[in-house]
């Protein structure tokens, strides 16, 4: 694994099998459960076009593009975009930190599944926020869903970055199957872009 990637992600990536972590998914679908959570909330602001940022192994971004969105992936771990390309070669999928993008498009949504803004360096985490408000529409929609925890940012960090990249606070929820957020260890947040 490069050494750029961040210690807090290279710590949880030494872990995990990648076979195994996509199993995860299978086996809650089999059990009756709904492992596309993420996609549903996304699926309610009725984008045509998302950016699937930190997409990891392409779980949410494949599952949007099979209900009729374009999707385009990104993440930094060349070993989770080449589990991704080989599920949906048909899909682009980008190698490349978040913090650094700099694609032609523009998308209705930017959806950070998991633990994506945690996870990347303290040093280029408001980066990552701005970079991904570049990203989108007018209008459009930054959908970021991480833990809470010590050494992680804090939901004030997090919306001040929202703030100075042109966002407004939108909507926050406890899971990404819209529980009321009151407090607790994880967020769900929904940003938008600020009309000028």
């Amino acid at each position: 694994m490069p050494a750029e990637l961040p210690s807090d992600w290279s710590r949880w990536r030494g872990k995990v099998d990648l076979d195994s972590y996509d199993e995860r998914w299978r086996r809650m679908a089999e059990s009756g459960e709904d492992p596309h959570g993420e996609v549903a909330l996304v699926m309610t602001y009725g984008p045509s076009s998302v950016l699937d940022g930190g997409c990891g192994t392409g779980r949410v971004g494949i599952e949007l593009a099979r209900r009729g969105v374009h999707v385009v992936g990104v993440d930094p771990d060349p070993d989770m975009i080449a589990a991704a390309r080989a599920k949906a070669p048909d899909l682009r999928w980008e190698q490349t930190g978040l913090e650094s993008l700099a694609l032609d498009e523009r998308f209705d949504v930017v959806v950070l599944a998991g633990n994506v803004v945690p996870y990347a360096a303290p040093s280029v985490r408001a980066e990552l926020v701005a970079a991904c408000a570049r990203h989108l529409t007018p209008g459009g929609r930054l959908v970021a869903g991480f833990q809470l925890q010590d050494g992680w940012p804090t939901l004030d960090e997090y919306d001040a970055w929202c703030a100075a990249a042109g966002l407004a606070p939108e909507d926050r929820w406890s899971t990404w199957s819209r529980e009321p957020y009151a407090g607790g260890p994880y967020a769900v947040s929904v940003a938008s872009v600020k009309p000028v």
